[in-house]
C-alpha cells in the first residue's frame, strides 16, 4: 500500500531527512559561531547588534560550505539511487558516519574557544605542522584539558544535541511505485543535490565565482579581525590543506620600477672598519608591549606601572622602538622574522613548501664574519620546529633540553625554567669563542602560566595569569645580566631584546588590528653607544638589518626590513591578519586583500579604526610601498631567490 505523500511519511521522506539533519548541523554551527564570539568578546570589541547580525548571515555561508565539504561523501552515499540502501545494515554505517564526522567538525569549532586568543586565527591545515614537531604531546593535552574542562563539556553537549536532534525521522524511501519512475527521480534528485553541493562549495551559482575562501568573509565585517567570526574552524582547516603559501604577483612589470619601490637587497656603504663586537638576542615568548611600563606612560592616567621592572630600567639605557611590531602572531613566525627578516605573510615560512630556500640570516652573515653562532631554547629538542630552523638558518650549534641535561629544572610541561636556563646560557657565553653570535627564545611566559614553587606569590598576579610569568621571566633576566655584567667580553656586545609575538590585551588601547601586533624593541649596548628613543615605527625584520649596519657588515644581503640607524629611511610594518596585508607607514594603516585596497586608516588620530578613509587620502605612496615590498617577497620566495649575488 503506498504511504499517503501528505502524511507522517512526508516528513520521513529520505530528501526531506537529509535537508532536516543538514538543518540541525547549521543551528549547531550558529551556536558554536554564538559561544566562539562570547568566550573571545575582549578580541572583538567593536561588534554591534547589527554588525552581529550581518556577522551570522554571512556565517550561514561559510557552514554551508564547510558542512558540505564535510558531508559530500555521506550525502553521495545516502542520495545513491540503489535499493539496499534502505537496508539496516547500510542505513546504520550511515547514521555512524554522519555522527563520526559531524563530531570531529563540532570538535574543531570547540577547540578555538580557546585556541583561538593564543594564535588570533581559526585552527588551520598548517596546525598539524606546527605541533609534530611537540614530543610532549600527551602532556600537554592533559593540561589542556584540565585548564579547559568546560570547553569538553560544552564539546559533549553539542554532540549529544546532534545525536538526540538527528534520531528522528528515520529516511524512509520515496512513495513511487514503478521503478522506471522511480530510478530517474533518484538519479534527478542526486543531481540536484549534486548541484547544491557545487554552489554551496562556490559560494553561489554564478559561473565566474570561484570556491569562497577565507578572504570572502570580508563581504560581511567591518574590520578585518571579524573575519574569524564569520568563517567556521573545519572550512578554514579544510580550505588550507595543501594551500601553496605564495603566489606570483605582478603590480610592477619592470625590475627598475619594482627596485625603486622596494629594493630587499642591501649594501652598506660603510667608512668605519667592521666592529667584531658580539651579538645577544633575546626573544622574549608572548611579551607584549602592554606589559612594559617603560612603553605605557600613559596608560591608566599614567599611575600603569607594568609587569617588567627589570627591563623597564634597562630600557632608560638603551635604544628603544615605543612603536615596534611583531610580523606574525604565533612563536614560529618569529624565527624567520627576527633572524632573516623574513615577514610572516599568508602562511608561516617555517611550515611552507619554501622553507628550505636558501636564506640570509644573521647566523649565516656572522658565520661568514668569523662568528661563532648558537640557538638556544629551554624545551625538549625540536619543538615548535626551532631545531630544524636553525640549522637551516646556518647557526654552528643548538642547546634545547637535552643539552642543559637536568630534568629537576623542568616545568613539567613546556620547558626548562626561564631562570635556570638563561644561567646556563650566561655560562655557555663565557666558553664561547670571540666574536660570538647567540640567540635564546625564552619560555616560562607560556600557558599554563605557572611559576616555580618557590616563587608563588612573588611577582603581582595581574589581570590576566599571563602576568606573573612575565615577572618572573623579567626578575630571571635581572639575575642574568647581574650574573654576565663583569665578564670581559661584556662591554663589546649588543644586546636586542624583543618579544614573539603579542597577546590578548588587557586594556582598550591594545585591542585594535594595529596593537595586536604590538612588542618591545631594545637595542642595549653596554658602553653606551645605542641610546635614545626613536618613535618612528619598527618591526621585527628590521632587526637584522639595522644589527648589521651597527656592526659595519659591507657586503651585500637580502633583508625585507628597515635599518632603524638611518634616520632619513620611510619605515613601515607589515602584517597579515584575516586573511588580509595590513600595512602602516606613517599615520596610515591600509588594509589589502591581494588585488584591491579595502580599508584606510589614521591611526594615530582614529586608533579604534571606525573611520575609513578609503577614497578621501591620497594612499599612492602607501600602496606602491606596499605593493613593491609584497612583490619582492613571494617573486622571490618562489624563485629562490632570498641570498644576495
Amino acid at each position: 500500500m503506498k504511504k499517503n505523500w501528505f502524511n507522517k511519511s512526508y516528513l520521513e521522506n529520505e530528501y526531506v531527512v537529509l535537508l532536516y539533519q543538514f538543518g540541525v548541523l547549521l543551528t549547531l554551527y550558529t551556536v558554536c559561531r554564538l559561544l566562539f564570539y562570547w568566550f573571545n568578546l575582549a578580541l572583538f570589541p567593536n561588534v554591534s547588534f547589527a554588525d552581529l547580525m550581518t556577522i551570522l548571515r554571512g556565517g550561514v555561508k561559510f557552514d554551508i560550505a564547510g558542512l558540505l565539504y564535510l558531508n559530500a561523501a555521506y550525502m553521495l552515499l545516502y542520495v545513491i539511487p540503489h535499493p539496499w540502501k534502505y537496508r539496516s545494515g547500510y542505513q546504520k554505517f550511515l547514521r555512524w558516519w554522519f555522527i563520526i564526522v559531524n563530531s570531529l567538525g563540532l570538535a574543531l569549532n570547540a577547540l578555538d574557544f580557546k585556541y583561538y586568543p593564543f594564535i588570533l586565527k581559526r585552527t588551520t591545515a598548517s596546525v598539524y605542522e606546527i605541533l609534530k614537531h611537540e614530543d610532549n604531546m600527551v602532556t600537554l593535552s592533559f593540561r589542556f584539558m584540565v585548564d579547559y574542562w568546560y570547553v569538553y563539556l560544552i564539546f559533549a553537549a553539542l554532540v549529544a544535541a546532534l545525536v538526540y536532534l538527528t534520531r528522528r525521522p528515520k529516511p524512509q524511501p520515496t512513495p513511487i511505485g514503478k521503478w522506471y519512475y522511480a530510478y530517474p527521480f533518484a538519479l534527478a534528485m542526486l543531481l540536484m543535490f549534486s548541484a547544491f553541493t557545487v554552489a554551496g562549495i562556490r559560494g553561489d551559482f554564478k559561473h565566474s565565482t570561484r570556491p569562497i575562501t577565507i578572504s570572502n568573509a570580508g563581504e560581511y565585517v567591518k574590520s578585518a579581525e571579524q573575519v574569524y567570526l564569520v568563517v567556521n574552524t573545519p572550512f578554514c582547516f579544510i580550505r588550507t590543506f595543501g594551500n601553496k603559501s605564495f603566489t606570483k604577483m605582478n603590480f610592477f612589470t619592470s625590475d627598475k620600477e619594482l627596485a625603486e619601490g622596494f629594493n630587499p637587497v642591501m649594501k652598506y656603504d660603510l667608512p668605519a672598519p667592521a666592529q667584531k663586537k658580539n651579538v645577544v638576542v633575546i626573544i622574549l615568548e608572548s611579551f607584549a608591549r602592554e606589559h612594559f611600563g617603560a612603553f605605557n606612560k600613559t596608560l591608566d592616567g599614567g599611575k600603569y606601572k607594568g609587569f617588567t621592572p627589570f627591563l623597564d630600567s634597562l630600557a632608560q639605557q638603551s635604544l628603544v622602538f615605543p612603536n615596534a611590531y611583531a610580523n606574525g602572531r604565533k612563536s614560529i613566525d618569529a624565527m624567520p622574522s627576527v633572524l632573516a627578516s623574513l615577514p610572516a605573510l599568508v602562511q608561516p615560512y617555517v611550515i611552507s613548501e619554501y622553507s628550505t630556500n636558501r636564506v640570509n640570516t644573521l647566523a649565516s652573515l656572522l658565520d661568514g664574519e668569523g662568528y661563532e653562532t648558537s640557538f638556544f631554547h629551554g624545551a625538549p629538542n625540536g619543538s615548535m620546529g626551532f631545531l630544524a630552523f636553525s640549522k637551516l638558518a646556518g647557526f654552528q650549534k643548538y642547546y634545547g633540553k637535552t643539552e642543559f641535561n637536568n630534568d629537576a629544572e623542568f616545568d613539567g610541561m613546556w620547558a626548562i625554567w626561564d631562570e635556570p636556563f638563561l644561567k646556563y646560557w650566561g655560562a655557555q657565553m663565557g666558553q664561547m669563542k670571540k666574536p660570538f653570535f647567540t640567540a635564546l627564545f625564552s619560555a616560562s611566559s607560556h600557558h599554563p602560566f605557572k611559576v616555580p614553587a618557590k616563587y608563588e606569590g612573588a611577582f603581582p598576579k595581574g589581570q590576566i595569569p599571563l602576568h606573573q610569568c612575565v615577572g618572573y621571566t623579567d626578575h630571571s633576566l635581572r639575575l642574568f645580566f647581574n650574573s654576565i655584567k663583569n665578564q670581559p667580553w661584556f662591554k663589546n656586545t649588543v644586546f636586542v631584546i624583543t618579544a614573539d609575538h603579542s597577546v590578548s590585551p588587557v586594556h582598550a588601547e591594545y585591542k585594535t588590528n594595529v596593537n595586536a601586533f604590538a612588542i618591545p624593541l631594545i637595542f642595549y649596548t653596554p658602553d653606551g653607544s645605542l641610546k635614545g628613543v626613536d618613535n618612528r615605527l619598527a618591526q621585527q625584520v628590521d632587526i637584522m638589518p639595522t644589527l648589521m649596519s651597527y656592526l659595519g657588515y659591507s657586503k651585500p644581503f637580502v633583508s625585507f626590513g628597515t635599518n632603524l640607524l638611518e634616520k632619513k629611511n620611510d619605515t613601515f610594518v607589515l602584517n597579515y591578519i584575516g586573511d588580509a596585508y595590513q600595512f602602516m607607514m606613517d599615520d596610515m594603516v591600509i588594509y589589502f586583500d591581494g588585488k584591491k585596497i579595502t580599508q584606510v586608516f589614521d591611526y594615530k588620530k582614529d586608533p579604534a579604526l571606525k573611520n575609513n578613509l578609503l577614497g578621501k587620502v591620497n594612499i599612492t605612496k602607501y600602496e606602491t610601498k606596499m605593493k613593491a615590498v609584497l612583490q619582492q617577497y613571494n617573486n622571490r620566495m618562489i624563485a629562490n631567490d632570498l641570498v644576495a649575488k
